[in-house]
């Protein structure tokens, strides 16, 4: 069964690593969030795909979610005592993967074809790919109207300031990568994995053509990463809230209306099943979405593509 995930940041990579084991990783595409990579001491750095190029890898720092387990920090900190301001906690094997992307793309290769190349090195099987080639930046408006990208309101910030808007900067120029729509297209099941609604899933159906392809196909199943009004990791919950959504399952049901045929909601939402139906025209599909460990992980994967199956 070939299935395509729309993924970006912790939770997305967890599903990842549970669906690997459910399927063949061949036959799994990962289509990922761009919109938080960011520029720091002129480094490329794309958290996203990371996350989950590591995670798929098996060197992810596991207490984390994000970064190279056991890794040191003797670049970050001389870096800090020459005064520069670096504001995201970069090990020395984490700089390398971040070096390296910046010295293909100066030499020509697109960001596709680096994340290829990173993810073969590392072992992974599974095919990584950014939504786009093209830049496209979050961007988040703080309530004192300062304008931000996402990763320094998550990471410099904390996200500790209320948001009025968030926008994507270059979303209307930007393009699919190569290969993001044959995968979508060839696919048995499309799914959004349990990724912040706003910051990870957006900035990629921002893309025309990926909407597109995904209001046109079938099979399509969406993981709620809101789980008894909090999100499991991140800011999805606060972002949603202040930007006059409901941070709730029903909410994020409401955001993937026409992208989605169905929505996975965790065992204490199960009483806005209905509400999920008849605010969002979805079905509501009960299961454990914590995914606390390696069985867990599987668990969900394996729902998933079952009731996947099951869709028309």
């Amino acid at each position: 069964m070939k299935i395509s995930v729309l993924a970006g940041g912790v939770g997305a990579a967890r599903f990842l690593r549970g669906l690997v084991e459910v399927v063949d990783p061949r036959d799994v595409t990962a289509i990922v969030n761009v919109g938080d990579d960011v520029e720091l001491l002129g480094l490329r750095i794309s958290p996203d795909i990371d996350i989950v190029t590591y995670t798929l890898a098996g060197i992810v720092d596991e207490s984390k979610g994000w970064g190279i387990g056991g890794d040191s920090f003797e670049a970050l900190s001389r870096l800090r005592r020459y005064g520069a301001d670096v504001w995201m906690a970069l090990g020395d094997g984490d700089l390398a993967t971040h070096i390296f992307r910046t010295h293909r793309l100066s030499t020509g290769a697109s960001l596709s074809e680096v994340a290829d190349e990173v993810r073969r090195r590392l072992g992974v099987a599974s095919r990584i790919l950014p939504a786009t080639d093209d830049p496209l930046t979050t961007m988040v408006r703080l309530e004192d109207g300062h304008l931000v990208s996402f990763e320094e309101y998550y990471v410099r910030y904390a996200f500790r300031p209320r948001i009025s808007a968030v926008t994507y900067r270059g979303c209307s120029s930007a393009a699919p990568a190569r290969g993001v729509l044959e995968a979508m297209d060839s696919a048995d099941a499309v799914v959004i994995a349990p990724s912040n609604p706003v910051a990870s899933v957006m900035p990629i159906l921002c893309v025309e053509e990926i909407a597109r392809a995904l209001r046109r196909r079938n099979r399509r199943i969406a993981i709620s990463p809101i789980v008894g009004g909090r999100a499991v990791k991140g800011p999805a919950a606060q972002m949603m809230s202040d930007l006059g959504m409901e941070a709730s399952p029903v909410g994020v049901a409401r955001l993937y209306r026409g992208m989605a045929d169905a929505i996975v909601i965790d065992e204490v939402d199960a009483g806005m099943a209905g509400r999920v139906n008849s605010e969002a025209g979805l079905e509501a599909l009960v299961a454990d979405t914590m995914m606390v460990d390696a069985g867990a992980r599987r668990r969900l994967a394996q729902f998933v593509v079952e009731a996947s199956e099951s869709l028309r």
